[in-house]
């Protein structure tokens, strides 16, 4: 039918279009946070298109949802505008008509977002956490970066390089201030390098510098001149992953149940289903008069989408409290959504002309 085929193919266009849009700026907000963070010492540079990747994998299904409910959203809102909805109404299509279409168009999307709550999200979840459980295994060499002042793991020791290894291997001015008790020591010297000795030990290989030890609110400071001064840097123990409710399988979750777990379930359950219920929720909130603001749609459009997402958000946290159950958390906010998508329905019908003409009809 030339309705469905057309109205599809519009659907699937301004959904590519929105994507992409959303994604650019899902993906610009996870960069610049990353690389703040890195800026910042606290994730090495070598690992922020990682956590880049795994961050977005975890934030995509929501920006599916966006896009799905903003597609038919739009696509009907242009139809108002350009008064094509008077051409379908004026050939006997009621609003419900474009039900059937929707659901065409949402149903594979809706799908593609359950599919990735309840595998691909939590399996992104887990691998950023073992991937930062790596990072702060390191030992404290790892951490010299150029230009930046780094802490050990103990917080003991600031290391800072002003010139990055060559390609002769080593770092350039190098900086070192620890505290040993009451009493600091700051070590500066001209070039450094890094070993390890047959044992899997790592120092830190100082030459040509100075070494300044005393105590803090004295003049009893020691200056100690060398060619050649080695630090051994404290390996860290090594971390496990700290294992979350968000990082564990949707199969783990279903057998162990703890209330935390089904809390976490029912919000990987909730988001495709609120995906689903607020497509068809676009249609009634596609309506624009030509005549007045264009805007108005879009506004009540975002704020059903945050009074919605908001709830469910909530009787998540109320499953892992243990203030409701599990299938009421899964039921309730989209039974009531489903209330809300009927009665918005009725209204429309009601006010529409072509609806109380077809009715005459029949």
């Amino acid at each position: 039918m030339i309705f469905r085929s057309a109205i599809q193919r519009e659907f699937r266009a301004t959904a590519a279009a929105m994507f992409v849009a959303l994604f650019a700026i899902l993906i610009s907000v996870v960069l610049i946070r990353m690389l703040g963070q890195a800026a910042g010492g606290r994730v090495p540079p070598d690992a922020v298109f990682a956590l880049i990747g795994f961050g977005a994998l975890g934030y995509l299904p929501v920006v599916l949802t966006l896009t799905l409910c903003s597609a038919v959203l739009i696509t009907l809102s242009r139809c108002y505008r350009d008064s094509e909805m008077v051409v379908w109404f004026a050939s006997g299509l009621p609003l419900t008509a474009f039900i059937r279409p929707v659901l065409q168009f949402a149903v594979p999307a809706a799908l593609v977002i359950a599919a990735m709550t309840l595998f691909v999200t939590p399996w992104a979840e887990f691998k950023t956490e073992e991937f930062r459980t790596q990072l702060e295994s390191r030992d404290d060499t790892t951490r010299v970066a150029p230009g930046v002042f780094r802490e050990s793991s103990n917080e003991q020791r600031v290391f800072f390089v002003e010139v990055g290894a060559g390609e002769d291997g080593k770092l350039r001015n190098v900086f070192v201030h620890s505290i040993e008790g009451d009493r600091i020591s700051v070590v500066a010297s001209a070039q450094g390098f890094i070993r390890s000795d047959e044992r899997g030990d790592r120092f830190v290989v100082l030459e040509d510098g100075r070494r300044y030890d005393g105590v803090p609110g004295t003049a009893a400071y020691k200056v100690i001149e060398f060619d050649r001064y080695e630090i051994l840097v404290d390996q860290r123990r090594v971390a496990s992953p700290t294992v979350r409710a968000r990082s564990t399988s949707t199969l783990e979750l279903m057998q162990q149940r703890a209330s935390n777990q089904l809390g976490e379930l029912s919000a990987r359950i909730n988001l495709p289903l609120a995906a689903l219920l607020l497509s068809l929720l676009a249609i009634p909130l596609s309506f624009v008069n030509p005549r007045a603001g264009r805007g108005a749609n879009f506004i009540f459009a975002l704020l059903a989408y945050l009074v919605y997402s908001n709830a469910i958000n909530i009787v998540d946290a109320w499953v892992s409290q243990q203030r409701m159950g599990f299938w009421t958390a899964v039921l309730v906010p989209h039974l009531l959504m489903l209330g809300v998508l009927a009665l918005l329905f009725y209204r429309r019908l009601a006010i529409s002309p072509f609806w109380r003409a077809w009715r005459a009809r029949a």
